[in-house]
């Protein structure tokens, strides 16, 4: 069945099961039919008179309390030894555990200094992500009524008992306020109904009964049941508990293991671009070591030179960019916008994705229905018809001494002027009931003394009925209500009757030989910011797609409503994603836009499909059946109402259930990527171009050609300017498609201008020999590293500034924070090497010939840079290659 729970193993059971799961319960399929109660009552071993108490006690000695599933959270310690086990970290762990043990402390302090910092960030987001979810129990019971009794012959007795100690197979009572302990079969029902909005998301109340519904649907649609979680709206019932603890739904679905069954888009990059650097990094230092050896007859006293190229690879400053970049802009979610993103790296995955999955009902549509039109029985449009279904509404309210109305008595008294209904006096009024499935109204009409008239209104099938009609005539008006529901329209059918004035009261009998008056066709109320927002979307190149509950057609007229086009064949059913492989599922989900019918294991399958397809997925969820999906998603969204588990689980909280919010937070998201993006292609390039350049150097000279020292103040220097990433402004064609890391793009983007770094370096050591006469030994080694020191400085600025801006530099700004760290970076290269800081590094003043030669070499390297950054972009991205192609 498409729908498992892996609540428990269901075939280690006793021949008597004591648990009958929703699995079991809700049908397989169109056309299969959910167990009938007396299964039920079998499949657990009891009746309608309840358990015995020693049935109660071996059943709960031996399947344990009905209790959720407590999942402690790990320690802070153990979670910062977990987070050594990142690749990229543990290498720099390495490099900083070598430093040391060649006594290059300063290096060793560095680096150990960031592993740490990096450790305790991750640390605190895992530590906040894995909280006791402790405010879960709140939406549970505390105790419930149950009958027992002392033995096989007494009579069952009521009385109250912990929740905890209930067990499958006790009956319960039910009454209003009440909470749904566990999951149950309705025995008895009167007047029924349930909130089931901490379960689905939908905030109306449901109508329950102990019949049972037609085979199809879901479990939350099947009439019969109750799930753990719910609550009683009102009316009362008497049923019998068929599961508990971990094996109810609500149980079930948050008992799952923590954490994603796959990596999310944050996660993906990070490894891709770590796996990138160690191989690099473990590459470099037996390079440098052979070639000094084989050439230099140099061998361990180039150890520390080998181990700091292999630092300056490394861009150690991204996990405090990445931080910085993440938190300021979920501190501005949350300070302009209401978004909360509870799991920092969910700001890039949310900025990464191009499908966002969506509920219908309270995002695309407001929760409740609105009156869309009446119908006579020729299909026209016949305004009389919604008026009389607004009268029957108006007095089946006030006779009936109903509560409050329901949502579609709310539309119908909503689309009339009260004073035509105050035209007419009320007489009696038979309710709604789920048996019948219509309610009627009796009035008294002005000007027509000694008659009454009976307004029947609701379903169609049960209204014509009802009515005095031929066969053929009742066959087109099923056709006519069958065509509005296909359309996405909710139907119900009006009929009159005119009665003699009598004063005895009316019964179900009297619903008999009606006039049929027309259908009323109601739609859903769409949200105010919908359209727009998903015209923001799709500027933005997120694809939305709609998984949802309802029938396809409800879910396809909210679409088009919105101005979605929504073909025949972009509709998929629960049925048929039953009925199609995973592989095939990966076919289709590219062209479908609405999955309708979908339960929670049918969500789940669909974002697993859109991974399949190369896609980063946001879900967008608020009840307990959307736990699946949302774990599964790269990101998980949900409102700030929607129930504790579901938020406690989601990535990013909304203060409303708004697609505009969201579309903020991609905005957000991508501002934060295009510039962790831009910081890691300028920074690894202009690394790459430097080791390049040392190994040349290293066979070129008979001295190394940097200093430890010199490489270590270098790197800081430029990663110090390069924090300046976290607060710059990203074109906004940046901001138009997602922005996703993908190692082979990058390891393209940094070999090429790693190459042409390396070029312009070597062209240096050109210089340097021209003016400091030869490359021998007599060479003055301080003025040729304050020469390369000074170099390099002055690179690594013009590679910030033009793979930055280019010829796409905002017009009417200053430089930014961006073009002010190069100009410091630019100033220190040149004010370092003759000031008294340089001897302490190992560097001398150049001879001023060096000068104009280096600006030369600048000048070319600058226009390198233009022609080939014009070539690697595509005609449509902004300067600097911060944003990627979607797949």
């Amino acid at each position: 069945m498409a729908e498992t729970t892996a609540a428990f193993d269901r075939d280690a059971e006793p021949p008597a099961a004591v648990a009958v799961r929703a699995a079991d319960a809700a049908p397989g399929g169109p056309g299969v039919a959910a167990p009938t109660l007396l299964e039920v009552l079998r499949r657990l071993d009891t009746g309608p008179r309840g358990l015995t108490e020693a049935e109660a006690e071996a059943r709960l000695a031996r399947f344990g309390a009905n209790t959720l599933p407590d999942r402690r959270a790990a320690g802070r310690g153990r979670l910062f030894v977990r987070s050594l086990r990142d690749p990229f970290t543990a290498v720099l762990l390495c490099l900083g555990l070598v430093s040391a043990a060649v006594l290059a402390w300063g290096t060793a302090s560095v680096i150990l200094f960031l592993v740490v910092v990096s450790c305790a960030l991750r640390t605190a987001g895992e530590y906040r992500a894995d909280r006791s979810t402790a405010a879960l129990r709140e939406l549970v019971a505390t105790t419930a009524t149950v009958l027992r009794r002392a033995d096989e012959e007494a009579a069952p007795t009521a009385r109250e008992i912990p929740v905890r100690e209930l067990v499958a197979g006790d009956v319960i009572r039910l009454g209003p306020g009440d909470l749904v302990p566990a999951d149950v079969r309705l025995l008895r029902a009167s007047g029924l109904t349930v909130h089931q909005s901490a379960l689905t998301g939908e905030t109306a109340p449901v109508a329950r009964h102990a019949d049972a519904g037609p085979p199809g649907g879901g479990p939350f649609d099947q009439p019969q049941w109750c799930f753990q979680g719910s609550g009683i709206a009102s009316g009362s019932a008497t049923a019998v508990v068929t599961a508990t603890g971990a094996r109810t739904r609500f149980g079930a679905a948050h008992g799952r293991a923590p954490g994603r069954p796959q990596p999310s888009a944050f996660d993906r990059s990070v490894h891709g671009v770590s796996w990138i650097l160690i191989r690099f990094m473990l590459l470099t230092p037996p390079l440098v070591l052979m070639a000094n050896a084989a050439l230099r007859d140099r061998g361990l006293e180039t150890l520390p030179f080998a181990v700091a190229v292999a630092v300056g690879l490394t861009p150690e400053m991204l996990p405090v960019l990445v931080t910085t970049c993440l938190a300021r802009g979920a501190a501005l979610l949350a300070r302009t916008r209401g978004v909360i993103v509870r799991r920092l790296p969910a700001l890039y995955d949310i900025g990464a994705a191009d499908v966002l999955c969506l509920d219908k009902t309270g995002t695309l549509t407001q929760d409740r229905p609105v009156a869309d039109r009446g119908l006579g029985p020729d299909g026209r449009d016949d305004p009389e018809v919604l008026r009389w279904a607004a009268l029957n509404s108006w007095w089946t309210l006030q006779l009936a001494d109903l509560p409050e109305p329901d949502a579609l008595d709310e539309a119908l008294l909503d689309a009339v002027d009260e004073d035509d209904l105050l035209a007419h006096d009320g007489v009696a009024a038979l309710p709604f009931t789920p048996g019948r499935r219509l309610a009627t109204a009796v009035v008294r009409t002005p000007g027509r003394l000694g008659t009454h008239t009976l307004v029947v209104k609701g379903d169609a099938e049960a209204v014509l009925t009802r009515c005095a009609l031929d066969e053929e005539e009742r066959v087109r008006l099923r056709a006519l209500a069958a065509r509005q529901a296909e359309g996405g329209a909710r139907v119900l059918a009006v009929a009159t009757a005119e009665r003699p004035a009598r004063a005895r009261g009316y019964t179900e009998a009297d619903e008999r030989g009606l006039a049929f008056r027309g259908l009323v066709t109601l739609r859903d109320a769409l949200a105010p910011t919908a359209a727009e927002a998903l015209k923001v979307l799709t500027g933005q190149g997120v694809t939305v797609k709609v998984l949802t509950g309802d029938h396809p057609g409800t879910a396809v007229r909210a679409c088009r409503d919105l101005g979605v086009p929504v073909s025949d064949d972009a509709v998929l059913t629960a049925g048929a994603l039953d009925a199609h492989t995973d592989a095939e599922l990966t076919e289709l989900v590219a062209r479908t836009t609405v999955f309708a019918r979908c339960t929670p294991e049918h969500k789940a399958r669909v974002v697993h499909a859109l991974h399949r397809a190369g896609h980063t997925v946001g879900f967008l969820g608020d009840g307990v059946n959307d736990l699946p999906a949302l774990r599964t998603a790269d990101v998980g969204i949900a409102p700030q109402g929607c129930a504790d588990a579901v938020r406690e689980c989601a990535d990013v909280v909304l203060a409303e259930k708004d697609l505009t919010a969201i579309a903020h937070a991609i905005d957000a998201g991508r501002h934060a990527g295009a510039n962790i993006a831009t910081y890691l292609r300028i920074t690894l390039s202009s690394n790459l171009g430097n080791v390049i350049a040392m190994l040349c150097a290293g066979l070129l000279l008979p001295f190394l050609p940097m200093l430890p020292a010199q490489v270590l103040a270098q790197n800081l220097c430029f990663d110090a300017a390069q924090l300046t990433f976290a607060h710059d402004r990203p074109h906004r064609l940046a901001l138009r498609r997602p922005t996703t890391l993908r190692p082979g793009e990058l390891l393209r983007f940094i070999t090429g201008f790693g190459v042409l770094n390396a070029v312009a370096d070597v062209a240096t050591f050109t210089v340097l020999a021209l003016t400091l006469h030869g490359l021998g030994r007599g060479m003055d080694e301080p003025a040729f590293h304050a020469g390369w020191f000074t170099e390099n400085l002055l690179t690594q600025a013009l590679v910030m500034v033009l793979l930055r801006t280019g010829r796409r530099a905002a017009r009417g700004r200053g430089p930014g924070p961006v073009g002010r760290a190069a100009l410091a970076l630019a100033v220190i290269g040149l004010a370092l090497p003759p000031s008294p800081l340089g001897p302490l590094i190992g560097l001398a003043p150049l001879p001023a010939v060096s000068y104009p030669l280096l600006g030369v070499v600048l000048a070319l390297y600058a226009a390198a840079l233009l022609v080939a950054r014009a070539r690697h972009e595509p005609p449509d991205a902004p300067a600097g290659g911060s944003a990627s192609r979607p797949s």
